[in-house]
């Protein structure tokens, strides 16, 4: 590995390259999209679990109104992935989600695995911003 004196960065065998040529973050972006509007969908299924289970006493104005809002705040904010806030976003529409424990455990316990899912999303996102200040990506030598 190369090591860059001005900065400290340890640059990869090829050194530190140039912009890559597709933006590696527009496909990530596209997989960030793709998930929440997995998320939405799978959060608009809530409202058949608290309709059905236990013979409907979940299905409360308060519950359903709940699960909609939730899930529309969701799908709108899968078109949104390229505003710059739209990550921050991404992370505090989970706090919302995790809260539906109180509507129903499935509804949380759902929250809790697309939380692990966006925690690896970002270790993903990490990674690949450090890779690019590396230039360890294939698209910055073409």
């Amino acid at each position: 590995m190369t090591r860059s004196s001005d900065d400290g960065i340890e640059y990869g065998p090829l050194g530190p390259g140039r912009e890559p040529a597709k933006d590696p973050m527009k496909g990530l972006r596209g997989v960030m999209a793709g998930t929440m509007m997995m998320q939405a969908i799978s959060f608009y299924l809530v409202l058949t679990v608290i309709l059905r289970v236990d013979n409907g006493i979940h299905w409360t104005t308060f519950n359903w109104g709940y699960v909609t809002a939730v899930s529309t705040a969701m799908l709108i904010l899968s078109f949104l992935q390229k505003k710059r806030w739209a990550l921050k976003a991404n992370i505090g529409i989970q706090v919302f989600a995790l809260a539906g424990f109180v509507v129903h455990i499935s509804m949380g316990i759902m929250a809790i695995i697309y939380i692990a899912v966006w925690w690896y999303l970002l270790y993903l996102r990490k990674n690949l911003i450090e890779r690019m200040k590396r230039g360890l990506l294939t698209t910055q030598h073409l």
